[in-house]
This record gives C-alpha cells, sequence and structure tokens, in this order.
C-alpha cells in the first residue's frame, strides 16, 4: 500500500473541504510526516495534520488527525488524536459533547470513542491495545495511548471503504478546524460524512404499536414539538381500539382520574352524586366488552402529583401479572384483581418541562419508555432550513439531558416565510431565551444569538 497515495488523498481532501493550501498568511494545518524507513521498520511511522501555530516538529499541543501507516499490507490506525503537550487553544473545543458525537459515529467495532475528549489521563481500553491485529504498532499505541480520544481501525486504506472511512476523519478534523467558507467546502464535507451520518427511517407509529401489544403500558416521552399526543392518537387509530383521553395537570387529584363525588348542581338542594373517573370509565368499558381493544391515553403524566392521582390502582400496572390474590376496589361495587388483557395505557411526558414532578422508579418499573426526538418530516410546510439549524447548535453544544430540550419538528411547520419568522420570533426565540436564564445550554448561547439577529434581527441579550 501507498502511503504517499494516501498522503496526496487527504490533502486533496482538505482542500476540498476549505483547506487553502497555498494561504501562507493563515495556514488551516502543519503536516507532520514521519514515515521514512526508519520510522517503518520501527513501527514508529505516523503523518497527518496538527494546529496551524504549531511547529513542524517536536512536541505539540491541541487536536491533531494523525495516521499511523505501515508498508506491510498490515491494518492502519486513523485517530483524532491530541498532543503530547496537552491543551492549548483546544480545551473548550473538546468539552463540547458535539465533537464527541460526531467522531463516534464515524467508529464501528473496530474503533473506540472516549466519553470524554478533554480527558489525557485515561489510557485507550484492552480491546484496541489488545487487538492481534494491531500488534505491529503495539509501541506506537502505547506510546499515544492517552492522547487518542478516538481512532479506527482501517484494514485496506486504499479500498473504497477504507478511503471513505479516511475521508470522513478528515471531513470531522475539518469541521473541527472550520475550514469551509462556502457552500462547496460545506457539501463536500457533508457528502465525506453522509455514509456514517445516515439516520436509520424509523416508522414510529408501528414500533410504538409493537411495543404497546408487548408491554401495555407505555409513556411516549420527548420534546415539545415531537408529535408525542399525535403518535399516541395515531397507534389508537392503527390498532382500531376504543380511545379515552385524559389530560393531567398540576390540580388533578384521585377523584379526577379515579372515583369521587361531586355537587349535583341540577339540584335545589344540596346533594352529591358520584363521579367516575377517565380510568374507571375506561376500565369498566373494558371489562364489558372484552373483545374489544380499549386504549387509554394520559397526556402530560408527570404534570400531576402521580403518588395522590394513582392511589392503589398503582399495583395493577403489572403487565406480565397473571395471578392476584389482592383484591382493588376502583369505585362502588367495582373491584378487580388485574387489569384485563385488552386495556392499555398510552401516557405521554414532555421532557422539557422543567417544573415538573420527577417520575419515581417504581412508576418507570412499571411503564415502557418511547423516546420521541426532534425529526425532519417530509412536508411542504416544513422549514427545514431553520430546522436543522437549531438541531446542529443542540447537537454540537448540548450535553446528554440538555438534548431532550430541542424543539421539536412541529415548531418549524409554517405556510409562508412570515408564519415562519413569527414562529421564531413568538415561540422558538422566548423558549431559547428561558432555558438560557436558567442557566442552560450556556456553551451555545453566542451561536444562538448570532442565528435570532441573523434571522429575525433580535438580540437574546438586551
Amino acid at each position: 500500500m501507498s502511503i504517499e497515495n494516501i498522503r496526496q488523498f487527504i490533502k486533496e481532501k482538505a482542500e476540498q473541504f476549505g483547506a487553502k493550501i497555498n494561504n501562507e498568511v493563515n495556514k488551516p494545518y502543519v503536516e507532520r510526516n514521519n514515515t521514512g524507513q526508519e520510522a517503518l521498520k520501527d513501527n514508529g511511522a505516523y503523518f497527518g495534520f496538527i494546529h496551524p501555530e504549531e511547529e513542524t516538529s517536536g512536541p505539540f499541543h491541541d487536536f491533531s488527525l494523525t495516521i499511523f501507516p505501515n508498508d506491510q499490507g498490515k491494518p492502519w490506525l486513523v485517530c483524532l488524536g491530541i498532543g503530547s503537550n496537552g491543551f492549548k487553544n483546544d480545551y473548550e473545543l473538546a468539552t463540547y459533547p458535539g465533537l464527541r458525537r460526531l467522531f463516534s459515529k464515524l467508529t464501528n467495532e473496530k474503533g473506540f470513542c472516549k466519553s470524554d475528549f478533554s480527558d489525557i489521563e485515561t489510557s485507550l481500553p484492552k480491546s484496541i491495545t489488545g487487538r492481534p491485529d494491531l500488534q505491529h504498532i503495539k509501541n506506537t499505541i502505547k506510546t499515544y495511548t492517552k492522547f487518542l480520544p478516538t481512532c479506527q481501525i482501517v484494514d485496506n486504506p486504499e479500498s473504497e471503504g477504507g478511503k471513505q472511512i479516511i475521508a470522513a476523519f478528515v471531513a470531522g478534523y475539518a469541521k473541527v478546524r472550520e475550514w469551509p467558507s462556502n457552500k462547496d467546502h460545506r457539501k463536500a464535507v457533508s457528502e465525506s460524512l453522509e455514509p456514517f451520518l445516515k439516520i436509520e427511517t424509523i416508522d414510529e407509529t408501528e414500533e410504538v404499536k409493537n411495543l404497546l401489544n408487548e408491554r401495555k403500558y407505555i409513556v411516549l416521552q420527548g420534546p415539545p414539538g415531537t408529535g408525542k399526543t399525535r403518535t399516541a392518537k395515531s397507534v389508537t387509530d392503527k390498532i382500531g381500539a376504543k380511545t379515552f383521553f385524559t389530560q393531567f395537570h398540576a390540580e388533578t387529584s384521585f377523584s379526577d382520574f379515579i372515583f369521587g363525588i361531586r355537587p349535583d348542581t341540577t339540584n335545589q338542594e344540596l346533594r352529591y352524586k358520584e363521579y367516575l373517573g377517565s380510568f374507571t370509565e375506561a376500565l369498566k368499558y373494558a371489562v364489558e366488552h372484552n373483545t374489544e381493544k380499549v386504549i387509554l391515553i394520559i397526556d402530560e403524566i408527570n404534570r400531576a402529583n402521580l403518588s395522590n392521582v394513582l392511589g392503589p390502582i398503582f399495583y395493577l400496572f403489572e403487565h406480565k401479572m397473571d395471578v392476584s390474590n389482592v383484591e382493588i376496589e376502583i369505585s362502588p361495587n367495582f373491584k378487580v384483581k388485574k387489569l384485563p388483557d385488552n386495556f392499555f395505557v398510552i401516557a405521554t411526558m414532555n421532557t422539557a418541562d422543567r417544573s415538573l414532578a420527577v417520575v419515581d422508579f417504581a412508576l418507570r418499573r412499571r411503564f415502557a419508555w418511547y423516546t420521541l426526538k426532534p425529526k425532519t418530516i417530509n412536508s411542504r410546510q416544513f422549514i427545514e432550513e431553520d430546522f436543522s439549524r437549531i438541531q446542529e447548535i443542540f447537537d454540537w453544544y448540548a450535553s446528554s439531558t440538555e438534548l431532550t430540550l430541542q424543539p421539536g419538528q412541529g415548531y418549524f411547520i409554517a405556510n409562508s416565510e412570515d408564519e415562519m419568522k413569527n414562529r421564531i420570533r413568538y415561540e422558538i426565540f422566548p423558549l431559547i431565551k428561558e432555558y438560557l436564564q436558567e442557566g442552560l445550554l450556556r456553551n451555545a448561547k453566542e451561536e444562538f444569538n448570532n442565528y435570532f439577529l441573523t434571522r429575525i434581527n433580535l438580540s437574546l441579550f438586551e
């Protein structure tokens, strides 16, 4: 395999991605090339790019694109590395979750990706250092073991698949160094990353339907605008079930959901009458129509105090309860030992509402949890450009917890440019501003501010 061919290949890719090679004023990178015969003989050969402020030899700082080659027809190792001098300019970059998310998608079972790219104290795991197909460069790996946050084995770098992996790593490094400066550069980067970033198309309604048949009681969780309630209704339509619907709020009580008494306002004298909550109505219907599937949809389940609302019926939510010696009174003259086989529950939960009650582990065990994430949709009214920009900011800067705050696709449906601008101004802008005021997404504040200034001429900071 020709090392020189691959060297030229990655330099050509760098130029396609926006690295202005011939610009002597602002050099995009410094190339290191230690692939002489002595280095190859000692299995210490490497080449690649380092930070443009570094020297052409000696120890260096910050992120590098590093390739450990050989001329024996054995596998190569392609890495995003860190100089042995640690960080000088790139520490903040190393803390961004998006960097790890990007490169984790470029690695497979023959690669490795650290959970923390700012960590230069932890060595590579034995799953990499002990691999039989990397013993020819084991001393090199041992030398740099703490400074390789992500790496990928390439069996044949001159094959189509090998070049695809190498091009993707160069494209990832191009994003790190912000090389792309026009549409052609960005398109070239996207095309090289696309095979690794493809999101599998999932029929969420079908998946939820299958999960419901298996587990009986499920919660659809996700950020606002991801279609949780709509999906729940679509599942009931697909099943052809009898549907009951209720929405929880802070004042929802046991008497609202299960059973209670209320004043009879139609009489002049004060009287009370029984009130069957939505759960009891749905359950009675299921018992009386045992050949018909019955689904109770509970919208915003975590808005209420669940211990108070569910009371003793909490015990019944066991999807594999075959026999029970405990009889639970639902309402006067209506007791059950277990929920009937034709009775199902779909609940929804907004993961972005920070004021809601915490769902306890006992409830989590009794329900299956299905997450709906923001996604592009095929619709003329869907404004993909704005959705993609917001998604890009979240993906790069948001922690795993903060990802649950990303506005869903429902926010980006509009019939005109003016309507979309109004949605940004009066819905998305206030939402992001509130997140920032709560101390969330701080790393992304300038990116969001720039987006809103450019898009609707509004600043997040007065």
